[in-house]
């Protein structure tokens, strides 16, 4: 099977998978399985699809819901800019330092094991009640997982483009901008990816628990759905949140990867 074939049978066996899906739960939302919760367990199609339109032409309490994803999506942004910033910082330090390389390879470890859901309570005594917090989060998110990738690829560099760097008279910071990331750029695209993936969720689950009405976002819409008992909106809002990752997973990060890596035949 060609590449042109494989593609569209992946597209037609995926289209055929979301169908089966959409009906099995059409089916069950028309069954009551649930009796008087049926509602609120499985809203039609038909009532999530008109609280997906509502959510944006109305919104909550007088506030566009285009408001909460804008808020969302510029924290998150600084938080990836700064989290990305830092881990280039940080991980550059530890090819020049071993000493550094030794501490700061141990703090990754560390805390790329901790939820940033468990720091919520230590970051809130220290930030306060603000935004602050929730790019905080955001960046914790993005750092460890972030640096772990470049780290390896800076590890997996062969010695033969060191050392001819070194025997031309390149050192220190030239080193790692001239050989170092230029040879490490698919560890450095799969680390955007993953950290983007784990800064998503992280910042819904951040506003989720710690959601500010004088900073709206995503999460906190959510929590105000299901307050309220407006099931299907809650439902509606949980596919914006998929179809943001998807349009930043297939339209940013995929054409990024297909231009780079792939067309340097880095990668399959």
């Amino acid at each position: 099977m060609n590449k042109s074939k494989e593609k569209v049978y992946r597209l037609v066996v995926q289209i055929c998978f979301v169908i089966m899906v959409a009906v099995i739960w059409e089916v069950t939302a028309r069954a009551h399985i649930f009796g008087e919760r049926s509602e609120l367990v499985f809203p039609t199609l038909e009532a999530i699809a008109k609280a997906f339109i509502d959510n944006f032409a109305i919104g909550y309490a007088g506030t566009s819901f285009w408001f909460y994803i804008l808020n969302s999506l510029q924290l998150l942004l600084l938080g990836l800019f700064i989290g990305i910033v830092l881990s280039f910082v940080f991980t550059g330090l530890s090819i020049m330092s071993k000493t550094f390389h030794y501490i700061y390879d141990l703090i990754v470890a560390v805390f790329d094991l901790l939820p940033g859901v468990a720091l919520l309570p230590v970051v809130i005594i220290i930030f306060g009640i603000n935004p602050a917090v929730i790019v905080f989060l955001v960046v914790h998110a993005v750092i460890w997982p972030m640096s772990r990738n470049i780290l390896d690829g800076f590890w997996a560099v062969p010695k033969i483009y060191i050392e001819a760097g070194k025997n031309i008279g390149i050192h220190g910071i030239k080193l790692l901008m001239g050989i170092y990331i230029p040879a490490t750029t698919s560890y450095i695209v799969s680390g955007i990816k993953v950290s983007w993936a784990r800064a998503w969720r992280g910042l819904i689950s951040a506003e989720m628990i710690f959601g500010i009405a004088s900073c709206p976002g995503i999460g906190l819409y959510i929590n105000q759905m299901r307050t309220n008992l407006k099931n299907a909106e809650m439902y509606a809002t949980l596919i914006v949140i998929i179809i943001i990752g998807m349009i930043v997973q297939y339209g940013v990060l995929e054409p990024i990867e297909k231009h780079t890596i792939k067309r340097w035949g880095m990668t399959r």
